[in-house]
């Protein structure tokens, strides 16, 4: 047991630690001057009053059928990044920048369309399973919906994500360099459950998925992952899913390239090969230096990035700071992020915040003071697999500059001495 005066004497070592980090990347920060820091004398010498709001009734209580965000966050929204190449085919990102923790809000999570979105009735929606299985079968959404589910959290991100980094600091915004990711609980029937039900035969080695959208998207699925973790996913943090994100069903494998996890899933064909689909011959293959290309690159690499301070803010101070960021792997937890404010030279370890789950999006804290000078901001993770996020000039001596996709170089922003920040290469 400990008594009242211990538990008040470990709050106050615990604040004078955490206080003592920020020493470590920029000048001491004791109570009064972190603290001080963070605002003006002026403002500090100000009396509270009593607003506005605090005189009148607010909003009736019931007044939207389905809640929505404060006025003041009209800015945090899912932005694209231009003129769509075909009707239909187009990507929005997630405003990373404007986050806490981990979990991507449903209405802010990315979305990538070939051809559109499909407005499915789900009572008319079916599921065909056949090809080498011993029972072929077409399932409706309610024969899903009774079987056992399970709900896991999960990182989903576009192959194609920071993929116009390769040769240059391109994106103004961490939200169009980074923005083809986000986190979710999804929930749904573990692919294994129904396979078990039709009856694999031993010669299956592959699964095509096919979507119902206009581009019957499509792609091969080793059968290992199939009866691994893969799930069919009808509902996203909580509640059915939106149709921009598959519903009334679609296909979710974890730690996987994003396009795989097919969206308005209608089909699994088992076979003895991969499929060789459009998909996974002349798209989604990562062209190497000699000519050849890599394909079926299903994993997505260890990575990380800073979103704040990112280009997206301005510093208008100097003093305290939380430098705060997300890290992820498709080849499981993340065991380490180190930060560095000298583009590279210096890392020191971050803080992980719990939870720190499998193939999710890991949220890293440091303290830092800036003083007013410049600095280069990067983070670097490590994934329990022993994957180190590599520099630039790794990625391109292993890989060239002729990839588009699997992009996962640490990510670099300059603070300039007025507090503005840029894209960079440190």
């Amino acid at each position: 047991m400990t008594n009242k005066d211990d538990k008040s004497g470990l709050r106050q070592a615990g604040r004078r630690r955490f206080l003592h980090q920020g020493a470590g990347m920029g000048a001491s920060l004791g109570g009064a001057a972190a603290l001080g820091a963070l605002a003006a004398p002026a403002a500090r010498a100000q009396a509270l009053t009593v607003p506005p709001w605090t005189r009148e009734p607010g909003e009736p209580v019931l007044w939207h059928a389905y809640g929505q965000p404060s006025g003041f966050e009209s800015n945090v929204i899912r932005r694209n990044r231009g003129a769509a190449p075909m009707p239909g085919a187009n990507s929005s990102m997630t405003p990373l920048q404007d986050l806490r923790g981990i979990i991507t809000p449903t209405g802010l999570v990315f979305e990538r369309h070939h051809a559109g979105i499909p407005l499915i009735d789900p009572a008319q929606h079916r599921l065909a399973v056949h090809g080498l299985v011993d029972r072929p079968r077409i399932f409706t959404m309610d024969d899903l919906v009774r079987l056992p589910s399970v709900s896991r959290i999960h990182f989903l991100e576009c192959s194609g994500n920071t993929g116009r980094e390769w040769r240059a600091p391109s994106a103004s915004s961490v939200q169009i360099s980074h923005g083809l990711l986000s986190c979710c609980e999804w929930t749904g029937v573990p692919l294994s459950v129904l396979l078990e039900e039709v009856g694999v035969r031993p010669e299956a080695a592959w699964v095509l998925a096919e979507g119902a959208d206009a581009a019957t998207m499509t792609r091969s699925v080793p059968m290992a992952k199939a009866l691994e973790d893969a799930l069919l996913v009808y509902a996203q943090n909580g509640e059915m899913l939106r149709p921009e994100h598959g519903y009334p069903l679609r296909l979710f494998l974890p730690g996987f390239e994003g396009n795989m996890s097919i969206k308005w899933l209608r089909r699994l064909k088992l076979g003895r090969a991969p499929f060789m689909t459009r998909e996974e011959t002349s798209k989604y293959t990562d062209s190497l230096p000699d000519g050849s290309a890599r394909q079926f690159t299903f994993l997505m690499d260890v990575k990380s990035v800073i979103t704040f301070p990112a280009p997206d803010h301005r510093l208008r101070d100097r003093g305290f700071y939380e430098i705060s960021g997300l890290a992820w792997s498709g080849y499981g937890r993340i065991q380490r992020v180190e930060v560095s404010v000298d583009g590279g030279r210096d890392w020191r370890e971050a803080q992980l915040q719990d939870p720190v789950l499998d193939r999710a999006l890991t949220r890293f804290r440091l303290p830092w003071r800036w003083e007013g000078g410049p600095a280069v901001l990067q983070s670097r993770a490590i994934d329990e697999a022993g994957n180190v996020q590599p520099t630039p000039a790794q990625l391109v001596a292993a890989r060239g500059y002729e990839s588009t996709y699997h992009y996962n170089a640490i990510q670099a922003w300059r603070v300039a001495a007025d507090g503005r920040i840029a894209n960079a290469r440190a």
